[in-house]
């Protein structure tokens, strides 16, 4: 008789694409996140806590495509073998189109306009690879039911309150900031608009959302006749002509053209003699100068924003609706100035790019400026962290009237890495107090002391594990990243005294020190028991 074959052991591992995160990690997410709630709540935002599953078809066209329900997302049919199907569900894809499912469903409950902040995880059926993982953290803010662009111009003030509130310093980022109608209405002075040239516009708006990747000469290619890549594959161009394409690129080269009149105009100046404004026009170029496709420099100056919004203006005063996109990034800015956040912060730059076919209006991206190395050791700019703008549609789809709504996303884990990267987290996370254990019949006196520790709001512990070797105890401490170490034996307790051991003192000690330093520097303290919270906070406080 055959012998049952034994059910395989299932393997300890995560499924690829996911992650586990321990301690310290988790504990600076939530720090992290408490910071964020806070400025968020100090604007007046208020939380929702939306679903983690969603039916595919709330999810929306600007997402995983309906028709193909496991593409992108994480989908499943209820009852799919039954007679009668049920729903197509899927998790969440990201916090903005639940959003838009929860103001449709209750907007008769709910203030409008209504503005509000979620956090939690988002699930992607996407490739993973380096950093990049199918569930990730995001943390919203979003305003549904306001039209004005004084909406837009608090989220980025608010954005720019976030970076600064989690420990990113005032000149290692900048807020950049587009509006789509000015874009839309380059393509009308180009001569792109009307339905006969959608497919040119498409292949324009894909060639600038390649920008940073292909730099400005790549981007000139794909709105002639083509590029071909280094691996001699041919991509086809839109097809423009010079003029056109000048028009287009007059749009994306926005801030490197103005830093060149300006520095035009400061040499003629000097020139003839005229030197009063020299050095003001050559600090603003300065500021603005673009030594790549992007503007890195995050003091792009008090007057960068003025100089940019007046190049657009000429730019597009053919067209109404970019003509109406440039007076609204005029109000961002003036509102903006208004309230403390001028171009060192916040700025109009047009290379700026997000979701063409998502987006109505504004559009802005938090980038960090500052250098690190990647895994080659180049350096290279940290990058994007967060990014939003306004999407008048997207309420639509349920309710059939437009809505007007903006909102911003930022990236709690690119956030954290970021912080990582300029030694701004403490990676190892302070372990709680132990209280050892001499004695397991004199367990109630452990549990006493943790007890006051606790109620004294100090985080400790009683060792649970095997008393018999002491040494053990001590190693444990130390695994868990403990700062003190709380003795108490027999001839303790007869004394009516408690051994408090430093042990973050006794390993530098040990690392370091000479003996006549340890014995100069002992790290361990023998104190009445009353004075068990006293001295162990004592302790603490020379270490935070």
């Amino acid at each position: 008789m055959a012998k049952p074959k034994k059910t395989p052991r299932p393997k300890a591992e995560t499924p690829r694409g996911f992650r586990d995160y321990f301690g310290a990690e988790v504990t600076q997410r939530a720090d992290m996140l408490a910071k964020i709630a806070g400025v968020y709540h100090r604007y007046g935002f208020d939380a929702l806590e939306s679903a983690g599953v969603e039916k595919v078809e709330a999810l929306g066209k600007f997402l995983p495509d309906v028709d193909r329900p496991n593409e992108g997302v994480f989908a499943w049919q209820e009852d799919a073998d039954s007679d009668k199907p049920g729903d197509w569900l899927a998790l969440r894809y990201d916090l903005t189109a639940p959003l838009a499912r929860v103001y449709a469903q209750h907007r008769n409950e709910l203030p409008t306009p209504y503005r509000r902040y979620a956090m939690g995880p988002v699930w992607r059926n996407e490739k993973p690879g380096p950093g990049r993982y199918r569930q990730f953290y995001q943390c919203d803010a979003d305003t549904v039911g306001a039209g004005s662009v004084a909406a837009d111009a608090e989220i980025c003030a608010m954005l720019a309150d976030c970076l600064e509130e989690v420990g990113i310093e005032r000149g290692d980022y900048i807020v950049r900031v587009n509006n789509r109608k000015v874009l839309n209405g380059v393509l009308e002075v180009a001569g792109l608009s009307g339905d006969d040239k959608e497919a040119e516009r498409g292949i324009v708006l894909r060639a600038i959302d390649k920008l940073d990747r292909l730099g400005t000469d790549g981007v000139r290619a794909l709105l002639g006749a083509g590029r071909k890549d280094e691996s001699g594959d041919f991509t086809d161009g839109a097809g423009l002509d010079e003029a056109q394409a000048d028009v287009v690129m007059g749009f994306v080269n926005a801030t490197e053209i103005v830093t060149e009149d300006l520095l035009a105009t400061a040499d003629a100046w000097e020139r003839s003699g005229e030197d009063a404004g020299v050095k003001q026009l050559r600090d603003q170029a300065g500021y603005l100068e673009n030594p790549g496709p992007r503007n890195t420099n995050p003091l792009i100056g008090v007057f960068g924003n003025d100089q940019i919004i007046a190049y657009l203006e000429n730019l597009v005063c053919a067209s109404k609706v970019g003509t109406e996109g440039v007076e609204e990034l005029k109000q961002i800015s003036e509102l903006l100035d208004a309230q403390g956040y001028s171009a060192d912060r916040i700025v109009i730059d047009p290379s700026v790019v997000r979701g063409l076919g998502y987006y109505t209006g504004p559009v802005y991206e938090a980038e960090l400026t500052f250098e690190i190395k990647d895994e080659k050791g180049r350096a290279r700019n940290f990058g994007s962290v967060a990014g939003g703008g306004r999407y008048d549609d997207l309420v639509k789809r349920f309710t059939g009237q437009e809505v007007p709504a903006t909102g911003v996303s930022i990236g709690v884990d690119r956030l954290l890495a970021a912080l990582q990267a300029k030694g701004r987290l403490d990676t190892a996370a302070q372990g709680p107090v132990v209280v050892t254990v001499m004695d397991k019949a004199r367990m109630a006196d452990y549990q006493a002391m943790v007890a006051e520790l606790r109620q004294a709001g100090i985080r400790a512990e009683v060792y649970l594990g095997n008393p018999k070797n002491f040494g053990n105890q001590l190693k444990y401490a130390d695994k868990r990243g403990s700062p003190i170490a709380v003795i108490e034996g027999d001839a303790e307790k007869e004394s009516g005294v408690i051994q408090i051991k430093d042990l973050i003192l006794g390993a530098k000690i040990a690392e370091n020190a000479t003996l006549e330093e340890w014995r100069d520097r002992p790290s361990q303290y023998e104190v009445p028991r009353g004075d068990l919270v006293a001295k162990v906070r004592e302790i603490l406080e020379l270490y935070q």
